[in-house]
C-alpha cells in the first residue's frame, strides 16, 4: 500500500468517526431542546401555545374545572401555573437550555470546518493526533457559544426581572424593545463587522492554514477563535429568538437553515440575499413599531 493510499484511508476513517460523533451530539442537543429539560414547558408546548392561544386558554379553563372537581384549591392551581422563580439551579438550567440549543443550531454549519481541519492535521507531521485535534477544535468552538449563552441567560434574567419578558413563553412583551431588536438586527446585516465575519466563516481555509497553532491546546484555542468569528456573524440573528420566542421551533429551525445557507453558499447572489434579509428585518421592525404606535 502506498503512502498516499494509507493517508486516504485514514482520512476516510477520520471523517467517518467525526461525522458519527457530530451527528450524535446534534441529535442529543436537538432532543434536549425539543423537550425543554428543566423549563416550564417543552419547545413543542411553547411553539403550539404561541400559535394557538385560544386552545391554551381553553385548556387552562378545563384544567381549572378538573382541579375544582378533584378538590384542588385555587391557590394550588395558581402555584402550578406560577412563573418559575430564578434561583442558582434555574439559572444553570436556563444556561444549559441556551447552550444546548446553540449547539443544535450551529453544529450543522461548523461540521464541514471541523472535517476540513481534521484533514489538514492528518496530512501534516502530527497526523496521529488528527481526531483529537479536531475534537478539541470543536470543543473550543462550542465554548465560544457557551460565552454567548451565558450573556443570553443574563439578559433573559434581566428582562424577566424588569417585566420586559414573559417568563412562561420566554418572549419579549415590551413591543418597543422587540421592534428595536428587529431593526438593529437588520441594520447589522449591512455593517463591515458582519461582512468580515461572514467572509471568514464562508472561507475558513486561510484561517486554518495561516493561523494554525500546534498541539491539542492550540486546536482548542483555534476553535475559540473560529467561534468568535461565528459569533460576530450570527449573534444578532440569535437575538431574534427573544422576539419570536426563545424555544419557538419555527424560529429555531428557520434561523438554523438561514445560518447554514449563509455560511455554505459562497457567491455574490447569497451576499445580496443577506442584504435583502437585513432590509426585511428593518421593514418588519418598523411595521411592528408603527402598528403599536397607532393602537
Amino acid at each position: 500500500m502506498t503512502e498516499t493510499s494509507r493517508i486516504e484511508q485514514l482520512l476516510l476513517k477520520d471523517r467517518l468517526i467525526l461525522s458519527v460523533a457530530m451527528v450524535g451530539i446534534f441529535l442529543i442537543a436537538a432532543i434536549y431542546t425539543l423537550f425543554g429539560v428543566g423549563m416550564p414547558m417543552s419547545a413543542f408546548e411553547m411553539t403550539w401555545g404561541e400559535m394557538m392561544p385560544m386552545n391554551m386558554s381553553e385548556g387552562m379553563e378545563k384544567s381549572a374545572t378538573m382541579s375544582s372537581d378533584s378538590g384542588m384549591s385555587g391557590q394550588g392551581m395558581g402555584e402550578m401555573m406560577m412563573s418559575p422563580v430564578w434561583s442558582l439551579r434555574y439559572a444553570v438550567l436556563v444556561f444549559l437550555m441556551w447552550w444546548v440549543m446553540m449547539i443544535a443550531m450551529m453544529l450543522p454549519s461548523v461540521a464541514s470546518v471541523v472535517l476540513l481541519y481534521s484533514a489538514l492535521i492528518r496530512r501534516s507531521h502530527s497526523s496521529s493526533k488528527a481526531p483529537q485535534s479536531a475534537s478539541n477544535f470543536l470543543l473550543g468552538y462550542l465554548t465560544a457559544w457557551a460565552f454567548f449563552s451565558l450573556l443570553a441567560t443574563a439578559l433573559q434574567w434581566l428582562g424577566e426581572l424588569r417585566g420586559l419578558m414573559s417568563p412562561m413563553n420566554m418572549t419579549l412583551t415590551h413591543h418597543l424593545l422587540a421592534s428595536t431588536v428587529l431593526i438593529l438586527a437588520g441594520v447589522y446585516q449591512f455593517t463591515p463587522w458582519k461582512e468580515s465575519c461572514l467572509k471568514h466563516c464562508q472561507s475558513p481555509m486561510q484561517f486554518l492554514t495561516e493561523r494554525r497553532r500546534p498541539g491539542l491546546k492550540g486546536a482548542f484555542l483555534m476553535g475559540i477563535d473560529h467561534g468568535a468569528y461565528c459569533l460576530g456573524c450570527c449573534w444578532f440573528l440569535m437575538a431574534l429568538l427573544f422576539v419570536g420566542g426563545i424555544m419557538n421551533l419555527y424560529w429555531i429551525i428557520g434561523l438554523t437553515i438561514y445560518v447554514l445557507m449563509e455560511k455554505l453558499i459562497v457567491n455574490g447572489m447569497w451576499t445580496r440575499l443577506s442584504k435583502i434579509m437585513g432590509l426585511g428585518l428593518i421593514f418588519v421592525g418598523l411595521g411592528f413599531l408603527l402598528n403599536q404606535l397607532l393602537i
